[in-house]
C-alpha cells in the first residue's frame, strides 16, 4: 500500500535535513577558505582547487542513487550520506589545522576529506531529494521545494554566523571544537528529523519493482533513453550554466562600471538575494493553489523564469552603456526575482518528473540531474570569471567586456527556455501520461531514441 503524501510537518521535518546539510557545507566552503586564505595565508587556490574536488564528485550521484534504487529505501542513504558528510568536515577541520604546522601533510588530508564530503553530499541530497518527491502531492510541490530551499539557506546563514562567532579568537583548536560540534548536530537532527517519516515497508511505495536490481549502466542507459529525462538533464545543464556564470561577477561589475564601494556592491547582493526569495514565493503561492500543482504550469513557470532571467541579463550588458542613470537596483531586484522563480519551478517539476518513465529508477534519474546541476553549477562561476578576462583582454573596455559576457548568459538563457518547453513537448510526441496525483509513478517511456 502506497503511504499518504506528506503534510506539512513532514516536509518541515526533511527540511531540517537539508539544513543539517547545509550547516556542515558552509562551514567547509566558506569558513576553512577562509582561514586558510586569511589565517594561514595560502593562495586562494588551495581552497578552490578542494571546493573543486567536491563539486566533481557529484558525478556519482546518479550510482548513488541507484544504491537508493534497489533497496528500495532512501533513509539509510539519507543518513549514510550525513555520516560520511559529517566525517568529511571534521577531517578537513583537521586538516585545516594540521597545515599551520605541516603544510603537505595537511593538504593531503584535506583531499581526503573534501572527497568525503563530495560523496556524503552526493549520497544524502539524491535520495533526500528522491524521498521528497515521491512523499509530496502535486499541489505541495512548489511550496515544498521552496521550504526546503530556505531551510537550507537558513543552515548557512545561521552556521556561518554562529561559527563565526565561536571562532573568534581563531585557534587550530577552537576551529576543530566548532566544526565537530556542527557536525554532531547536524546527525543528530537528521536522525531525529526523519524518524518514522520513511516507514518500514517497501518506501517505494506503488510501483516498486523487486527485480530492479539491475546493473548501474543498465539503468543509467534506460533512463538516458527516456527522452524527457534526457531533455530536462541538458535543460538543467545549460540553465545552472547560466545562473552560475552570473554569480561571481555581478559585484564585480557594479565595483568596476557603476563605481560602488565593496560596502555598496555587498548591499546590491542582498537586494538581488531578496529578489530571489520574492521570486520562490511568488511561485510556490501561485503554484501551490488549487489546481496550480499540476506539472504543467511548473514547466510554464520555468520557461517564463528562464525568459525573465534572459530579459534582466540583456538589461544589465545595456546598464553599463546609459551608466549612473540605469536603475541599478532594481535591474538586480528583477534579476533576482526571476532566477528565483526559475529554481523553484524547475526544482518542482523536477520532483514531479523523478516519478514518471522506468519504474524504480527514481534514484538514477534524481542523480542524473543532480550531477548535471552541480558541475554545471560548478563549472559557470569558473567559466564567467574566465569570460570577462578575456573579454577585456580582446576589448580593452570593462564596459564592453561585461556587455558582451551578461549578453552571451541571457543568450544561454533563452537556450535554456526552449529546452523547458521541449521537456513538455516530449511527452506529447511520445503519447505518455503525465504522473498521477500523489507521486505514483506513470507508465514507463517508450525506449526510442530521439535526439536531446
Amino acid at each position: 500500500m502506497k503511504a499518504a503524501p506528506l503534510g506539512w510537518l513532514g516536509i518541515f521535518r526533511l527540511g531540517l535535513v537539508q539544513t543539517s546539510l547545509g550547516a556542515i557545507v558552509v562551514l567547509t566552503t566558506s569558513t576553512l577558505n577562509r582561514i586558510m586564505v586569511v589565517e594561514l595565508a595560502l593562495p586562494a587556490m588551495l581552497p578552490g582547487a578542494l571546493v573543486a574536488i567536491h563539486y566533481a564528485l557529484q558525478f556519482l550521484r546518479p550510482r548513488l542513487g541507484h544504491g537508493s534504487d534497489v533497496g528500495g529505501r532512501r533513509t539509510p542513504w539519507i543518513v549514510g550520506g550525513m555520516a560520511v558528510l559529517a566525517a568529511g568536515g571534521m577531517v578537513a577541520s583537521l586538516a585545516t589545522a594540521w597545515m599551520a604546522t605541516d603544510l603537505a601533510s595537511g593538504i593531503a588530508l584535506a583531499v581526503a576529506g573534501f572527497v568525503l564530503i563530495g560523496v556524503g553530499v552526493g549520497a544524502a541530497g539524491t535520495s533526500l531529494l528522491v524521498l521528497l518527491a515521491k512523499r509530496v502531492d502535486d499541489r505541495r510541490r512548489a511550496p515544498a521545494a521552496t521550504i526546503v530551499w530556505i531551510m537550507m539557506i537558513a543552515g548557512f546563514a545561521v552556521t556561518a554566523g554562529v561559527a563565526g562567532h565561536l571562532l573568534d579568537p581563531y585557534t587550530p583548536a577552537r576551529l576543530v571544537a566548532v566544526t565537530g560540534a556542527v557536525c554532531a548536530i547536524a546527525v543528530a537532527v537528521t536522525l531525529a528529523a526523519l524518524w518514522g517519516v520513511e516507514g518500514r515497508g517497501a518506501p517505494a511505495g506503488e510501483g516498486y519493482e523487486p527485480k530492479a536490481k539491475v546493473p548501474f549502466r543498465a539503468a543509467l542507459a534506460q533512463v538516458w533513453d527516456e527522452t524527457q529525462s534526457r531533455r530536462f538533464t541538458v535543460f538543467i545543464f545549460v540553465s545552472m550554466l547560466a545562473y552560475g556564470a552570473q554569480d561571481l561577477i555581478l559585484e564585480p561589475f557594479a565595483g568596476a562600471v557603476f563605481g560602488l564601494t565593496p560596502g555598496q556592491s555587498t548591499k546590491l547582493s542582498g537586494v538581488q538575494h531578496g529578489g530571489v526569495l520574492a521570486g520562490m514565493l511568488l511561485v510556490a503561492i501561485v503554484c501551490g493553489v488549487g489546481r496550480g500543482g499540476r506539472p504543467g504550469l511548473l514547466r510554464l513557470w520555468t520557461v517564463i523564469g528562464c525568459g525573465a532571467s534572459a530579459l534582466a541579463l540583456f538589461g544589465l550588458a545595456v546598464a553599463g552603456a546609459v551608466g549612473p542613470a540605469w536603475p541599478l537596483n532594481a535591474s538586480v531586484f528583477f534579476l533576482g526575482v526571476a532566477n528565483g522563480a526559475y529554481a523553484i519551478a524547475a526544482i518542482g517539476s523536477m520532483m514531479a518528473l523523478v516519478v514518471a518513465g522506468h519504474k524504480s529508477r527514481e534514484g538514477v534519474r534524481m542523480g542524473l540531474w543532480g550531477a548535471a546541476q552541480a558541475l554545471a553549477f560548478g563549472s559557470g562561476g569558473f567559466l564567467g570569471t574566465v569570460a570577462i578576462d578575456l573579454a577585456r583582454g580582446l576589448t580593452h573596455s570593462p564596459v564592453l567586456a561585461y556587455s558582451i559576457v551578461f549578453a552571451s548568459e541571457g543568450a544561454l538563457f533563452l537556450v535554456a527556455a526552449w529546452l523547458a518547453a521541449r521537456v513538455d513537448a516530449a511527452r506529447r510526441e511520445e503519447g505518455e501520461t503525465p504522473p498521477v496525483a500523489g507521486g505514483a509513478a506513470a507508465p514507463a517511456f517508450a525506449l526510442e531514441t530521439r535526439g536531446a
